[in-house]
């Protein structure tokens, strides 16, 4: 069986940077058993010894958790790693003073990281166990000594891990799923399109080869009629093209769904929170319109990933009582540059007066910028 991990195999540097930066502020937490080791107390070699086996289990607990959250370790590794870690905390702690009981927190840590959630859950309570034997010099010293301090962030640390793997998971599904759907949503379309071209052009074909053969056969005798079959070619053959125009400019009208779709993903890949509604509304647009609209959304949200430099986008679909579909994408980032409105919002505006809607900008309330675009509607 897999051991579930935190994160996804494949990360950006800045993924990669981020994580060893949160890895390394939580080590700040060893200062009590550092200056401990420096406190003059034990003798060189005790030091030497304490030392190394810190640097040992700082070395094993920073692989163990950045490696295997990026890419899982086989199980057997994991295991081994998990119980060299416990047994230098262990040594370390009965040989040092309670100041190193905090090495178990990091135990308790890695355990609920990286173990699924049946063994980190006793991994968990075995690390607080060992702590308080430890810390009572196995029930010689009252319970209440200086170790229970460690108990709730161990607890807590443990617990916490498995929820933000749990949490990282989930979203990972959802955004494979979200994928699937603009995939199936792309296929349906590539498949519309098959169907158009199969029933506009089957025909047209089919009339253009009959009369053809039959213009031939005229030729050497009836050279009039000949040019009559000839001429229904020409006409037959334009009214296909018109067709076929028409089916490929529908079949590159986007819709609402495929650009949500993609707007979330766009929005995920640079690192902004996304605000977006789940699915287009109940009241639908014509699909000029729903067009129109859709061409809005991947402008907006095409502009908040290029030049905001926002942390969160909300997208909103609002359907008026006078028959309108309102679509307001609004960024907290730093708002109108002041240079006027670029070829890309000119053209968004030019587009959706085609259609009867409108575009207006502006400033936030709280800063950042928003768009809003309009067009009619139908129930």
């Amino acid at each position: 069986m897999r051991t579930p991990v935190v994160a996804d195999s494949t990360e950006t540097p800045r993924q990669k940077w981020s994580k060893a930066a949160m890895i390394a502020v939580w080590l700040v937490f060893l200062g009590g058993a550092v200056r401990d080791l420096w406190s003059g107390d034990y003798s060189h070699r005790t030091v030497a010894l304490a030392a190394t086996g810190l640097a040992a289990f700082l070395a094993v607990y920073c692989s163990l958790v950045f490696r295997h959250t990026r890419r899982p370790l086989p199980q057997r590794l994991v295991y081994s790693m998990l119980a060299v870690l416990f047994a230098l905390a262990l040594a370390l702690s009965m040989s040092m003073s309670q100041e190193w009981l905090v090495l178990f927190v990091y135990i308790s840590v890695a355990s609920g990281a990286v173990l699924p959630v049946r063994f980190a859950i006793p991994a968990v309570v075995v690390c607080v166990l060992a702590m308080a034997l430890v810390g009572t010099d196995f029930g010689e010293l009252p319970w209440w000594n200086e170790w229970t301090s460690f108990v709730i962030p161990s607890l807590l640390g443990g617990f916490a891990l498995m929820s933000a793997r749990q949490t990282v998971r989930t979203m990972r599904e959802l955004r494979q799923a979200r994928a699937a759907v603009a995939q199936l949503a792309a296929n349906e379309e590539r498949l519309r399109l098959a169907r158009d071209l199969h029933d506009l052009l089957g025909h047209s074909l089919s009339v253009i080869t009959l009369k053809s053969e039959l213009a031939g056969r005229m030729l050497p005798a009836h050279p009039e009629r000949a040019a009559e079959q000839v001429a229904d070619i020409e006409r037959v053959s334009r009214q296909a093209l018109v067709d076929v125009r028409e089916a490929v400019s529908d079949y590159r009208r986007p819709t609402l769904a495929v650009e949500l779709a993609g707007a979330r993903t766009a929005l995920d890949s640079a690192g902004i929170a996304a605000d977006l509604p789940q699915e287009p509304p109940a009241v639908r647009p014509e699909p000029e319109q729903e067009g129109a609209l859709a061409w809005a959304l991947r402008e907006a949200v095409t502009n908040v990933v290029r030049h905001s430099g926002a942390a969160r986008c909300t997208v909103t679909l609002d359907a008026s009582r006078e028959g309108s579909l309102a679509l307001t994408v609004t960024d907290d980032g730093k708002g109108p540059s002041g240079a006027g409105e670029g070829n890309g919002l000119s053209g968004l505006r030019e587009r959706l007066a085609l259609v009867d809607g409108a575009l207006s900008t502006s400033a936030g309330v709280e800063g950042g910028f928003t768009l809003r675009a309009t067009v009619p509607s139908v129930p």
